[in-house]
């Protein structure tokens, strides 16, 4: 192989885990190269399109997968430098502290880390200064201890919001500021890159106000001339040498044609799905069942919350732009009568008549929609799903993904929405129509159902977990592959649970934490 072909890094994927650690490691001068399947997204107008975003979607891949029964599904996920924090909605949450032990469910048990919250604790601030995170330290009742308040100031709510937040409060909860990472100075707005735009979640900052995995880590690292960054290139495989305990080859379909690159460490951080995929199709002799999988882990305990969007709709109409300002965590843990975990309470970003024709029937009236999310509170619930190990990716003959899910640990979701449902009839700030101002809870998608589809893999987690038990795990404390020396996964594969916020602050400070290993490592 041509010397110029061999790096002392080579990360494939750019997202939250991979553009992470190509930045810490940039500073270094060792030669790093960045693969990323797909190119930048284009910055033009339908950036901001709800209709080319959320109905057309046209920044989706068009990759089809499977369900376990052979059913095509069409993931809701996106191939650019910087990956699906491109799309995110920029809410950075620490898990809790208690989410790193032992956690008895309702339907099960979450099984404890590796490693504590305290080994993580210092990469999480290190992450949130990365990444611009908005915040107030000690509003959230579940909060974890820290060891400096947020970087920035909390995003304000507007009226609605503010006027929902104080109703909770009334209500003896303690509702407190999601925190988020944009790039906001409401102080000098006029300097601010974030302009609090409606179009924020799910959609790609045309103004590079959101900080995502792109603008905050990967333009910063590539101004170092020892990064290269590999655009539209395709990881097909892993070969090993004859030993089997290295990667001596990354095989990659780039512009059609079939190129091989080599590195003292190579760096998984496609996806916890696709990552998981990569090893899996790079079975060979000495590893028949795939890359680091002698424990036959790799690609089981696939987990991704138990989520739903439901509107809230109120006599009053909801003028609010940026909605994605306020949080509710008094049931994470569980409420009284319910001694079990329940979730976690935010809101996507503001829906409107275009985002909701996605569920509608043909004939249903745009304006009936349109007149609908302007009367709606636009939440989001998360649950804590477990990790089954008969929840797993696999291949089908031609190397396809087959994901296959049965969802679980459902009832303390459920009540979850009963309990909002509840609160949201208590609702006393409305001047004008006081407790009668809320009409209902909906499902966002109206007329098929209120739960995420399994296509949506946002929160993709767990299919190659870390473990001190090479028996029970694929990868070490430090993300290296227990069959490998020179393997490592970097982003949410590595998940032993999924707690019940946000991974991807949890799965950036890893990438920070495991890059500060790799630097040792390089010494």
């Amino acid at each position: 192989m041509a010397a110029n072909n061999h790096y002392d890094v080579i990360i494939i994927g750019s997202g939250a885990g991979g553009g992470t650690l190509a930045y810490k490691l940039a500073p270094t001068g060792k030669k790093i190269l960045l693969i990323e399947r797909g190119g930048y997204v284009p910055r033009e107008k339908d950036n901001w399109n709800p209709r080319a975003v959320n109905l057309e979607g046209k920044y989706q891949t068009k990759e089809k997968w499977h369900d376990k029964d052979g059913n095509e599904l069409h993931p809701h996920t996106n191939y650019y430098v910087g990956g699906n924090t491109k799309f995110f909605g920029a809410a950075l949450f620490r898990l809790r502290k208690e989410d790193f032990g032992e956690i008895h469910h309702h339907g099960g048990v979450s099984p404890a880390w590796p490693i504590a919250y305290g080994d993580m604790e210092p990469y999480y601030t290190e992450a949130e200064r990365l990444y611009h995170v908005h915040g107030n330290a000690g509003e959230d009742p579940t909060e974890p201890e820290r060891s400096t308040p947020y970087p920035h100031p909390a995003v304000s709510h507007e009226p609605r919001i503010q006027q929902l937040s104080d109703d909770f409060a009334q209500m003896g909860l303690r509702p407190f500021h999601t925190p988020l990472g944009v790039m906001l100075d409401e102080k000098n707005p006029q300097a601010s890159r974030c302009i609090r735009c409606e179009t924020c979640d799910g959609f790609p900052c045309l103004v590079y106000g959101k900080s995502d995995a792109q603008v905050c880590a990967i333009d910063p690292a590539l101004q170092h001339s020892n990064v290269t960054l590999l655009t539209d290139s395709y990881v097909e495989l892993l070969e090993t040498d004859a030993s089997g305990r290295q990667v001596s080859k990354v095989v990659v379909k780039h512009n059609g044609a079939r190129e091989e690159y080599s590195g003292d460490f190579v760096v998984s951080s496609c996806g916890a799905i696709n990552s998981a995929a990569l090893l899996l199709r790079s079975a060979n002799d000495k590893h028949p069942n795939g890359l680091a999988n002698s424990s036959d882990v790799v690609g089981r305990h696939y987990m991704g919350h138990v989520n739903s969007v439901l509107m809230a709709l109120s006599k009053c109409p909801n003028p609010t732009i940026f909605q994605k300002s306020l949080s509710v965590n008094d049931f994470y843990f569980g409420t009284a009568g319910w001694n079990f975990p329940m979730g976690h309470i935010s809101f996507v970003g503001k829906l409107d008549g275009e985002t909701l024709k996605g569920g509608a029937p043909a004939l249903t009236p745009g304006w009936t929609l349109d007149l609908m999310a302007k009367h709606s509170l636009d939440f989001w619930l998360t649950s804590e799903d477990l990790p089954d190990p008969n929840n797993r990716v696999t291949l089908d003959a031609n190397d396809g993904i087959v994901l296959g899910y049965k969802p679980n640990n459902e009832e303390g979701h459920k009540r979850l929405i009963a309990k909002l449902k509840e609160l949201m009839g208590q609702q006393t700030k409305c001047t004008v129509h006081g407790h009668q101002c809320h009409e209902g809870l909906f499902a966002r998608n109206l007329f098929v159902g209120q739960r995420i589809p399994l296509a949506g893999v946002a929160h993709q987690v767990g299919t190659v977990r870390f473990g001190n038990d090479p028996r029970t795990s694929a990868l070490d404390v430090n993300c290296k592959a227990h069959d490998l020396d020179n393997l490592y996964v970097v982003d949410g594969s590595f998940f032993c649970s999924s707690g019940a916020v946000n991974p991807a602050l949890t799965i950036m400070a890893n990438a920070l934490r495991v890059g500060e290993h790799l630097i040792e490592r390089m010494k």
